[in-house]
Parts: C-alpha cells; structure tokens; sequence
C-alpha cells in the first residue's frame, strides 16, 4: 500500500528495505494467520506476491503491515508481510477511527464544530 505524502517523515529512511526483508522473512507469502479477521482462510493466507488471489483471481501486491498502527515502529516483531486484501481488513478500524478525526477537523475548520458534537 502506498505511503500516503503527509505520512512519509513517519517511516525510516531505509523503509524499502526494512519492508523488503519483512517479505523476504515471509518467503513473499502473506504472513496473516487469521489476525486480519477477514475469516477467509484456516491458518496462514495462502496468497503469494505476484500471483493470482484466492477466491478472486487478481494479483497479489504484498505489503507491509505494522501491527500497531505506528510506522514509527519498525521492530521485526511489528511488522508482517500481508497481502493487500488482510492488510486492508486488519487496518479497518483504524481507518475508521482516523477518517473521523480528519473529518472532525476539517468540521472544526469549517466553523461546523457543533455539527458533529453529540446532543443529550
């Protein structure tokens, strides 16, 4: 998944090849043991980087998911080599929860606040 422009200061300089031996650890196959909660697959996802997807046929891009959310965090530990498909269903909620602060803010900037603001 691309780095969006406004998040890149957040990755290290040497984020390609950090990335690229996190998909080498995996053999270029995604790592998801079922944690992306897609329940999709029993055990390890079987798409492989290159290769035509399980139950969809397009290609596999596989990337690099930090299990905490942090890029700043670079561990081994924290990072797993997912394949388009889990890393997008494993950030989910954590899309969800930053779309609604952007949108927030651009309410409050806006002048919009009370819009958003829950009423008793």
């Amino acid at each position: 998944m691309p780095i969006r422009p406004e998040n890149r200061h957040r990755y290290p300089e040497n984020w390609a090849e950090i990335s690229r031996a996190v998909k080498e650890r995996g053999h270029w196959q995604c790592e998801c043991l079922g944690e992306c909660g897609r329940g999709t697959h029993e055990g390890r996802c079987p798409n492989r980087h290159g290769r035509p997807a399980y139950g969809t046929g397009s290609t596999v891009v596989l990337t690099t998911a930090h299990l905490d959310h942090t890029p700043e965090h670079c561990d081994p530990a924290n990072l797993r080599a997912m394949c388009q498909g889990c890393h997008l269903h494993y950030d989910r909620d954590h899309h969800r929860r930053t779309a609604a602060r952007t949108r927030r803010a651009a309410a409050e900037t806006a002048g919009q606040l009370a819009f958003f603001e829950e009423h008793p």
